[in-house]
């Protein structure tokens, strides 16, 4: 079966707003990503300009990063983005998210996946998400497995082939009560 997907340029959910990441938006962005707590399980240390930069640039150039606004104070909070639209294993996949450190620990990475998985999954084809999260990143593992997102292998993947980064994959299926049963 084909997988119809199609990128959005905007989400809402009750309290977030995700839309398409503009290049006007590269000083607000920065400033979200700027606190080195966020990266100090990641392998990219994106609150060093010169490396956020380069992540900007892949998500400008790319089109698909969508940009993280909290829906009552207009703050830019983060990025995630949909990549990899696979027909084949009839997938997409979601990542790329950081988020500013108050949104830490509540309900903001669930209610913001929530929406992504929704849009995902309301596309006739797509059965499975999947999620590339760095193996010394356990903070974003921790939260996709809270989620219910299960974990299949680890991979190597990276911005570019010159610098690849050992990953652990996770997905979520439409059936995921299915797949829990089984296991």
């Amino acid at each position: 079966m084909a997988v119809f997907f199609k990128q959005p340029d905007q989400l809402m959910s009750e309290h977030f707003m995700l839309r398409v990441v503009r290049q006007d938006d590269f000083d607000a962005l920065y400033v979200a990503a700027s606190d080195p707590l966020i990266w100090e399980c990641h392998p990219s240390k994106r609150h060093q300009k010169n490396i956020f930069i380069d992540f900007f640039d892949a998500m400008i150039g790319d089109g698909c990063a969508l940009l993280i606004l909290d829906r009552r104070t207009q703050e830019v909070i983060g990025t995630t983005r949909f990549y990899d639209v696979n027909e084949d294993a009839a997938s997409v996949a979601i990542g790329y998210t950081f988020l500013t450190r108050a949104y830490w620990g509540g309900a903001a990475n669930q209610e913001i996946k929530a929406v992504l998985l929704s849009h995902a999954f309301g596309f006739t084809g797509v059965e499975r998400v999947v999620f590339h999260i760095a193996t010394s990143n356990v903070r974003s593992q921790k939260a996709i497995e809270k989620i219910g997102a299960l974990y299949s292998h680890q991979e190597w993947r990276g911005f570019s082939p010159a610098t690849p980064i050992e990953h652990c994959v996770y997905y979520l299926t439409r059936n995921i009560d299915e797949i829990l049963k089984s296991n």
